[in-house]
């Protein structure tokens, strides 16, 4: 199913998730109901392309040099997150971890994400951000919206409130569905359960392992052509519809 406007890129602007994979796994659709619903955070609950880039504008920054060399497999993603927070610095010195909070603070939700979060709550279905970003940032969405589960990524802070220029790996950008079978273990909820909701073709492998998987806003068509539901608008609330057909 294909709802909203024809919008999305028809390739993806960096080797991705799919060019790792020759096919596609198959997946027995056995959905029924939903019990468990996995969020992306950047433009899926908000309104920005990225977060990490959106710290990067605000300090005239940039991680350009370090896309590749993690996709190639040169780097890891651990690496990855050193190097971006290792460029944020004002005269010289690391941030305090309260700067890097009073910016991402600045950045707005989606539209339709109050509702859509408030109509699982109102079903008794559980909620959790799967990202790849700061956890800081995804703990203020998660309290704001009512999300229950929270996996993203840390920084490290030194005694001075500063950041060390290191990171605390949780979410591996192109493993997102591990952390989905840790949860859903956990909770005692079947795969086919489970809906996954995201925007890029890193989070090819949340929706493929999931009962019903949903390209929401998306960027590429890889993982439109994924997905089992396609929203091209910007507004969440149109999922809530797709939702009520398995509460």
């Amino acid at each position: 199913m294909v709802y909203g406007s024809t919008r999305m890129k028809t390739t993806c602007t960096y080797p991705c998730y799919r060019t790792d994979k020759s096919s596609p796994p198959l997946r027995k659709k056995k959905i029924s109901s939903i019990s468990l619903v996995f969020f992306d955070m950047d433009g899926v609950l908000l309104d920005t392309v990225s977060s990490w880039r959106y710290i990067h504008e605000h300090f005239g920054t940039t991680n350009e040099r370090s896309i590749m060399p993690y996709l190639r497999g040169d780097i890891d993603y651990l690496e990855f997150i050193r190097r971006d927070v290792s460029l944020w610095k004002k005269n010289g010195q690391h941030v305090k971890k309260e700067t890097i909070q009073s910016v991402l603070n600045t950045i707005p939700f989606i539209k339709g994400a109050k509702e859509c979060i408030s109509f699982l709550n109102e079903h008794q279905i559980h909620t959790a951000i799967v990202s790849a970003g700061l956890d800081m940032l995804a703990d203020r969405v998660a309290n704001d919206l009512g999300i229950e589960y929270v996996f993203a990524n840390a920084v490290k802070v030194g005694s001075d409130g500063r950041l060390t220029g290191e990171g605390v790996l949780h979410v591996e950008l192109k493993q997102k569905d591990a952390v989905v079978k840790v949860l859903a273990q956990k909770l005692g909820v079947p795969l086919e359960a489970c809906a996954a909701v995201g925007n890029s073709c890193f989070d090819i492998p949340m929706l493929e392992v999931c009962g019903l998987g949903i390209a929401f806003n998306p960027e590429d068509a890889c993982v439109a052509k994924c997905a089992d539901v396609v929203i091209e608008d910007k507004d969440l609330g149109r999922l809530i519809s797709t939702f009520q057909l398995y509460v």
